[in-house]
């Protein structure tokens, strides 16, 4: 189920139902494949020639094979008016992914797997949201509810600990990073394309962290997929380069290399300027009402508690209430959806502000014994006003990250 778009979020214009152009163009990557690459093209020109609604395109895109899958190419493409083929002198999915979507006309591009692993059937669901203008990247994925996989223990585990160490490093939330099945609208991969550094596997991950955080709305379709025993990918080379992709991405972004504010829909360069600031003055005037509702919090709770059980007290009441306020007044939330992710996240963000206001406290007691109550309240201040600032930044880029850059929530259906 697609849910309701965010506010702001730009809407695309639909394909016409009459497109004298291939629609779709389906890449099939391939590196020594010649027993799986003439089945599989034959297999997936007939589903798209009998399912597709409008014209097509697959382009087969060998990357450095040294056995006969180029000849096997050249002569599908005879037989076949729909197919085309690509040649590259050097291997690296990701490197045929970028040379095959930027040679191409067509407004919807899509790559699968040459074994075929999923399901043709979700092809249609897969580009559908990408031609009516609905989304701007879709990915097919074995992780969420609906999806059928049949495979071994060890490749399960591996997917499932690689997306975990996503979501915990790069705070992601799509489900699925590596499966082989995804489309993106042309228009969408001219302005990914030229900022993915990486060639190989890490392509896919690198390109989805990008657009997510750009704001761009990917859907996700469960799809049903059987394992290749036959797998060409060696695991411990690929889980050391996506290791280092991890950490690479990761620098970009903390660093703020990446332009993604160019490549937000519908946003103008001066719109998130405006943005920021209407977000500061109302998460500036909720955190006035807290922090005096903090203060007198302390002050009641001080006598009875003492200072630093006080200060956590007060601390932790007054963070549920500035979560759930930011989270309606500052950032445009309501309804429940999320709420729970929200509020754990805001819990987090209250112990760093809880360490830091503690270490004001414990550093004031050891250099001055005998300071008094103003004395404390004067550095818990201080130490609540970095504590807030830094409260502002963990909200807006990880608490609800996704809000104030509106995107589509990874789906099921």
């Amino acid at each position: 189920m697609i849910k309701d778009r965010p506010v702001g979020v730009m809407e695309r214009a639909p394909l016409p139902a009459r497109h004298p152009d291939p629609v779709l163009d389906v890449v099939v990557p391939v590196h020594n494949e010649e027993e799986d690459l003439e089945p599989s093209v034959r297999r997936l020109h007939a589903h798209l020639r009998d399912t597709f609604p409008y014209a097509f395109r697959i382009t087969v895109a060998d990357n450095a094979s040294t056995d006969r899958t180029p000849r096997i190419a050249e002569r599908l493409t005879s037989e076949l008016p729909e197919v085309v083929w690509t040649r590259l002198p050097d291997k690296g999915r990701g490197r045929a992914l970028r040379a095959a979507w930027s040679q191409s006309s067509a407004p919807v591009l899509a790559y699968l797997d040459v074994d075929l692993s999923t399901d043709l059937a979700a092809l249609l669901p897969l580009v559908a949201p990408l031609i009516s203008g609905h989304s701007d990247i879709a990915i097919g994925t074995r992780l969420a509810r609906g999806a059928r996989v049949v495979r071994g223990p060890k490749r399960e585990i591996i997917s499932r600990c690689y997306n975990v160490l996503l979501r915990s490093t790069l705070a992601v939330r799509f489900s699925d990073a590596q499966c082989g099945f995804k489309a993106v609208r042309r228009d969408v991969a001219e302005r990914l394309l030229p900022l993915v550094q990486d060639s190989g596997w890490f392509f896919d991950t690198e390109l989805l962290v990008i657009a997510e955080r750009a704001g761009l709305r990917i859907h996700e379709v469960p799809v049903d997929w059987v394992d290749d025993p036959d797998s060409r990918v060696h695991i411990l080379p690929t889980a050391l380069a996506d290791l280092r992709g991890i950490a690479r991405i990761g620098r970009a972004l903390a660093t703020g290399r990446l332009p993604l504010t160019e490549l937000r829909p519908g946003s103008a360069g001066a719109e998130a300027p405006a943005r920021l600031l209407s977000q500061l003055l109302r998460f500036a005037a909720v955190g006035a009402v807290s922090t005096l509702g903090y203060l007198l919090l302390y002050a009641a709770l001080r006598p009875p508690a003492g200072p630093q059980a006080a200060n956590a007290l007060a601390l932790l009441i007054c963070a549920v209430a500035n979560t759930a306020a930011n989270r309606r007044l500052t950032f445009g939330l309501r309804g429940r959806s999320g709420a729970v992710r929200h509020h754990a996240r805001g819990l987090l963000a209250f112990l760093v502000g809880l360490g830091l206001t503690s270490g004001a406290l414990a550093a004031l007691h050891h250099t001055a014994p005998d300071a008094g109550h103003r004395a404390e309240l004067a550095v818990l201040v201080a130490a609540n006003l970095a504590a807030t600032l830094l409260r502002f930044l963990l909200l807006r880029s990880w608490v609800f990250r996704g809000r104030h850059d509106p995107r589509t929530e990874p789906t099921a259906s």
